[in-house]
C-alpha cells in the first residue's frame, strides 16, 4: 500500500479511478464530474475539484441517521433548515446558512446519504471571493454516484474511519500534478 504524509491526499489509481490516501491506507474516492482545476481558475458551477491543500474546518452530520464518532474536528449536527449559500450575489456566499434563505443555496439536509457526513474544507473562505467556488466539501458517496459537483467523496464507512484517524489540524491535499494525470 502507498504511504502518504499526514495530509489526506487524493491520488490517481492505476485502474484509472481516484483514491484518498490516509497514512498507509488508500480509500476509493470520487471527484468532480469535470476533473481537477487549478484553484486560481475555479469558478462557481464548473463541476471541477480545486487542487490545493485545504484545512478540514468542521464536520456536519445527520444525527437522525448516525452519531459523529470521536474526532478532534469540531462536529455539528445538520437540521432540516441547514444550507450552504452558493449565490454570488449574496454577502453569505460560500457560508453555512439557515433556511429559508432569500438567495440561492444548497440544501444540506438531503434525502440521499451524501451528506450523512460532510466536511467543510477551507477552500475560498479566507477571504471569500465571490464566484470562485463554494461548497467544496469532503462528503459521502451517494448511491449510484460516480462523480461530484466539485467535491471529494468517500464511502460513509470510510468517512467514519477517517474521522477516527484525523488530527486537530487535518488537511485534504489535492496535488497540482493531478491536473495533467
Amino acid at each position: 500500500m502507498a504511504m502518504c504524509a499526514n495530509d489526506w491526499t487524493v491520488i490517481r489509481q492505476d485502474a484509472g479511478g481516484y483514491g484518498l490516501c490516509a497514512g498507509a491506507v488508500v480509500l476509493p474516492a470520487i471527484i468532480g464530474r469535470n476533473g481537477f482545476v487549478a484553484a486560481r481558475n475555479k469558478r462557481e458551477g464548473d463541476g471541477a475539484t480545486p487542487c490545493g491543500r485545504w484545512p478540514l474546518r468542521k464536520i456536519y452530520y445527520r444525527a437522525d441517521r448516525i452519531n459523529c464518532p470521536s474526532t478532534p474536528i469540531c462536529c455539528q449536527s445538520l437540521q432540516p433548515e441547514s444550507g450552504w449559500c452558493d449565490d454570488v450575489m449574496s454577502a453569505d456566499y460560500n457560508r453555512f446558512i439557515t433556511r429559508p434563505f432569500a438567495f440561492r443555496h444548497e440544501q444540506m439536509w438531503r434525502t440521499d446519504a451524501a451528506y450523512d457526513f460532510v466536511g467543510a474544507l477551507g477552500y475560498n473562505d479566507a477571504p471569500v471571493i465571490s464566484g470562485h467556488g463554494s461548497a467544496i466539501f469532503l462528503h459521502c458517496i451517494a448511491a449510484g454516484k460516480t462523480s461530484t459537483a466539485g467535491c471529494v467523496a468517500v464511502s460513509r464507512d470510510d468517512f467514519v474511519w477517517l474521522l477516527g484517524s484525523a488530527s486537530a489540524d487535518q488537511h485534504l491535499y489535492i496535488p497540482d500534478s493531478l491536473l495533467t494525470a
